[in-house]
């Protein structure tokens, strides 16, 4: 019913906030206000607070059956306005793939349209002679300034149909001249005239230069871009027609068998240089098609790898977007720490094998010195000092070995010291179960301590009524004696009184104080409960996470084992 009376938009001076865990004064100052508001909604059917208390079904169904119907028709009527406002609201900040993309083609256009006026925006054909007939109407000038574009003006722009003027040293664009077909006479002789008037303006001007003879950039760029090879290749032609040219200059100093030699030894040449030249191309084109076909089978290597790769890192993306950050860094540190192990173990391990290369070869060096002069006491003393030697290294290694345990040991511990999320849930059932049994202390101490206060200021008004009714009854009798001292009495109690209201005016501020007080922390912990059901929804949704992220992380290391 609360959520009816607040849909239907319904202007009423009314606070209709529903709370779950309403008390029962919540709870009936609530009714009552329902009860009061529906009359105000002109609602047909009647209600009274104690049957909404009661939940009387009869009574409330009809009720809650006409404030649905309410609010639906209200929804209906405001569906279309928050609509629009929403959209407006969303495309302040919010933008769909079909905007941008109607933005990009928007851009496009307006560069196409803005090209297309510039490159069909009017030409001047044709300029006006400095010593021309000064034109006196307007529309003289109009049509002048028209034919200047190389438009038409007056009965030839009604028209549908294009022909050339019979002046033949002026001559006009097409599309400029148009003659309907012949009708009566009166339109032949306007035509004339017209066509008279057009040649008499067209004395007057003259035509625009052209820019035929310029060269543009455009040329410039492409006879500068030719290649290199090309530019070698016209050298060389143009020697050999040179050379055959200064020989055909020359006939008569030849004989005609020496000629034809000359020309077969050319040609041959030519075809040596031109077979020379295939066979070149065949074994490149040969060589390009195998690097190609080798190059081909290595993209699609690559493509295939670098697709795995991409599957590979979305998966890991995921886990890592779905796992603690903090746990996260701490595995990758471990993971680092671990790598940089082994590189030392194996470093560790290729110098241990060196050391043994070498002291190996040292025993035969000396067992081939011992061999050939004989001498054994020498020897031995050297084994003696070398094995001394090499056992003071492994008792240094040993002792590197037992650091680098203990430095092992004291990571596992601090790994083993952070908790995990079955215990840090314990953690905080603990810690709520703690919260809560403190916060009933303490709202029990406070009612507590509110009691008493209460108790002791009512107290303290008591005493002062009885004292002051005490003081008024012994001195009645004494004051009602005489009229002056019972005027003097009738002052005193007019003193009582207004200092008696005058404390209620204050109590009153004070409880409207406390009221206002009141409300706003009510208001404070209604903002809380809200957070606190926040609270419980994201954690409730961050478990479910977890456990999907623990689901996944087993799946994973199965996989991977």
């Amino acid at each position: 019913m609360t959520w009816c009376i607040t849909t239907c938009n319904f202007d009423i001076d009314v606070d209709l906030l529903f709370q779950e865990n309403s008390t029962i004064g919540q709870k009936i100052a609530l009714t009552e206000k329902i009860v009061s508001v529906l009359p105000k909604m002109k609602c047909p059917h009647r209600l009274e607070p104690h049957q909404i208390q009661g939940l009387d079904f009869i009574h409330i169904f009809p009720v809650v059956q006409w404030l649905v119907k309410r609010a639906i028709e209200t929804r209906e009527e405001m569906g279309d306005y928050i609509r629009s406002y929403s959209i407006s609201q969303f495309q302040k900040t919010h933008r769909l793939p079909e905007d941008d993309e109607f933005m990009q083609r928007k851009e496009k256009a307006i560069k196409t349209v803005t090209d297309i006026f510039e490159v069909y925006k009017p030409q001047r054909k044709y300029k006006r002679q400095k010593g021309a007939e000064e034109l006196l109407d307007e529309e003289s000038k109009v049509h002048a300034t028209l034919l200047e574009y190389g438009r038409r003006y007056g009965f030839s722009r009604q028209a549908g149909k294009t022909e050339q003027t019979e002046d033949k040293k002026i001559v006009l664009p097409s599309g400029l001249a148009a003659a309907g077909k012949a009708e009566p006479c009166d339109e032949d002789d306007l035509r004339a005239a017209e066509e008279l008037r057009i040649k008499t303006l067209m004395t007057g001007m003259a035509a625009m230069a052209t820019e035929e003879g310029k060269l543009t950039a455009s040329t410039v760029g492409q006879i500068v871009g030719l290649q290199s090879d090309e530019i070698k290749q016209i050298v060389s032609e143009y020697a050999e027609k040179q050379s055959e040219l200064s020989a055909e200059e020359r006939p008569e100093r030849l004989g005609a068998a020496q000629q034809h030699r000359r020309k077969v030894a050319s040609l041959n040449k030519q075809i040596l240089q031109k077979t020379k030249l295939l066979e070149e191309l065949q074994a490149k084109f040969v060589d390009l098609q195998a690097k190609c076909t080798e190059a081909k089978k290595t993209l699609t290597e690559v493509k295939s790898y670098s697709e795995k790769l991409d599957k590979e890192l979305a998966a890991l993306e995921t886990i890592e977007s779905q796992a603690d950050s903090s746990v996260l860094q701490n595995l990758r540190t471990l993971v680092a720490m671990n790598e940089n192990l082994k590189s030392q173990e194996q470093e560790f391990k290729a110098h241990c094998r060196e050391e043994m290369e070498r002291l190996q070869q040292d025993i035969e060096n000396l067992k081939a010195e011992a061999a050939e002069n004989g001498e054994e006491e020498e020897p031995n003393k050297l084994i003696d000092q070398q094995y001394q030697t090499e056992k003071e290294k492994l008792q240094k290694i040993r002792l590197l070995l037992a650091r680098r345990n203990r430095e092992i040991a004291i990571l596992q511990r601090k790994i083993d010291e952070v908790p995990s999320r079955a215990e840090l849930t314990q953690y905080q059932k603990r810690f709520i179960e703690l919260y809560s049994q403190v916060s009933a202390t303490h709202k029990e101490t406070k009612q507590f301590f509110t009691l008493y206060n209460t108790l002791d200021d009512k107290k303290v008004y008591l005493e002062k009524e009885v004292n002051l009714l005490n003081s008024i009854h012994d001195n009645f009798h004494q004051a009602m004696a005489s009229s002056g001292s019972r005027e003097q009495f009738l002052r005193q109690m007019e003193q009582i009184v207004e200092g008696i209201k005058q404390n209620r005016m204050k109590m009153e501020k004070k409880k409207q104080e406390n009221k206002m007080r009141r409300d706003q922390l009510n208001d404070e912990y209604l903002e809380l409960l809200e957070k606190q059901r926040l609270y419980f929804k994201t954690v409730k949704e961050f478990k479910e996470e977890c456990r999907k992220n623990e689901m996944l992380l087993s799946k994973l290391k199965a996989s991977s084992s």
